[in-house]
């Protein structure tokens, strides 16, 4: 049996891919920090064995697969090469999964962990489709017809991929600490679309996507009347969204989505226009459109005695905004209030404009401290930094304050944040039990 050993199993996409790797029988374990993740639970759950790093984790008769942010120094990654075991790449590993399906890749700034999720989900209902999701879900299903997957632009890893088709949610600035500006993201989503082999479906509203030079078909969906997949008498509504689709002329149905906001009825667009051309049966799309029940850390609630508490990865600008508009939809007559982890200096400080514009659109704002990472420890910006410029801003918390929160007379409490946020949301569960 084919053993492989994870150097760095916790990250959202290793996590994934040992899940796919378990599934399909093989022996598999990994190692990584100590300290929880979420990603860590349906690894344990699975019976996977997660050790902490250490040189005597690497023997001989493994596989061994390296994580993107390991260098040569990691302990066991120097270990792997004084043994001379070959190391494969993360990349290398899911372009093999790529290359046995018929795949879907989804690549995009932000909502390319939704869209995947909504993805796999709709076509797991109605066809066998393995998938990696980068919320740290992932699933290997024996003679899969479909394999959807995230494609992360950071660092251009993405560039190992050849995808059948390729969703496009947008093209925006972010990681500002290796991208120079937009331009720059726009060059390597670029280069993608030269890799994908089929067709491309891409969001019609983002110029950067209209602009891309393929040697595929490019079709793109949205609201307008010059998309190719149009959402036309769209209705949003406390309960989600209903809206008709439309490929150009033709009249493809009804559809509904449990999501809130307006990149929802955008994620199921995609998602319906993969199925049309790969002539998935869209009756039974519908229904798993209806049914999905979404993905980790992505508008994730909590009902509590007096306060509703939504979990979001947002983190960058666009991404707050949307995860507000969809508060606010689904609760359009109560306080909204986002609790926000600023993730990484450089993005603080090459976005603090946006941040507090589109923070103010909630009814208050507290921030925490700014989330450091291992490749950046400081920087010249500090949270309260950015809270001074808010005309919504109500303090900083840490884990000894949060009882302002409990204070608050039946709010949205929108959580938002890529770091260890989750500790506050926890701390605050305790003080309202």
């Amino acid at each position: 049996m084919q053993k492989y050993y994870f150097i760095g199993i916790k990250g959202s996409g290793m996590a994934s891919l040992a899940l796919i790797l378990h599934d399909q029988g093989f022996q598999v374990k990994g190692s990584d920090i100590t300290q929880y993740t979420f990603t860590e639970t349906p690894l344990l759950a699975a019976g996977i064995e997660i050790l902490p790093f250490d040189a005597k984790n690497i023997e001989p008769g493994w596989t061994i697969i390296r994580g993107n942010s390991f260098d040569d120094t990691h302990v066991e990654v120097a270990q792997a090469q004084v043994l001379g075991i070959k190391m494969k790449t993360y990349p290398e590993m899911v372009e093999k999964l790529v290359t046995e399906t018929t795949s879907i890749g989804v690549a995009g700034a932000h909502g390319k962990t939704s869209t995947t999720g909504l993805l796999a989900h709709v076509l797991g209902g109605v066809e066998p489709t393995s998938y990696l999701i980068g919320d740290g879900t992932g699933k290997g299903v024996k003679n899969a017809r479909f394999f959807t997957f995230e494609m992360d632009e950071y660092r251009r890893h993405f560039m190992d991929y050849t995808p059948d088709y390729a969703i496009m949610t947008n093209i925006d600035f972010d990681h500002p600490d290796y991208f120079t500006g937009l331009a720059d993201v726009k060059n390597a989503f670029q280069d993608l679309a030269k890799q994908v082999k089929k067709a491309i479906f891409a969001w019609g509203d983002d110029q950067q996507l209209r602009e891309l030079e393929v040697d595929v078909p490019i079709y793109y969906y949205g609201l307008s009347e010059r998309d190719d997949f149009r959402a036309v008498n769209v209705v949003r509504n406390q309960a989600g969204a209903t809206f008709d689709v439309y490929y150009h002329d033709e009249l493809l149905g009804t559809f509904k989505t449990p999501l809130f906001g307006e990149h929802g009825v955008l994620n199921s667009l995609a998602v319906i226009a993969v199925g049309y051309f790969e002539n998935v049966d869209l009756n039974q799309l519908k229904k798993e459109l209806v049914n999905f029940g979404g993905v980790k850390r992505r508008f994730a609630e909590t009902q509590l005695p007096h306060a509703t508490l939504i979990d979001d990865y947002a983190h960058h600008p666009s991404e707050i905004k949307a995860t507000l508009d969809a508060a606010r939809q689904k609760y359009p007559d109560r306080q909204i209030v986002a609790i926000f982890q600023p993730h990484t200096f450089s993005r603080t400080q090459a976005y603090q404009d946006d941040y507090v514009k589109i923070l103010n659109q909630a009814d208050k704002v507290y921030l925490t401290e700014i989330f450091t990472s291992a490749r950046e420890t400081n920087g010249n910006i500090t949270a309260s930094d950015l809270g001074a410029k808010m005309s919504k801003f109500a303090g900083i918390l840490h884990e000894d304050n949060l009882q302002q929160l409990v204070a608050l007379d039946n709010p949205v409490l929108v959580f938002m944040g890529a770091g260890d946020l989750q500790k506050y949301e926890v701390i605050y569960k305790d003080l309202v039990k």
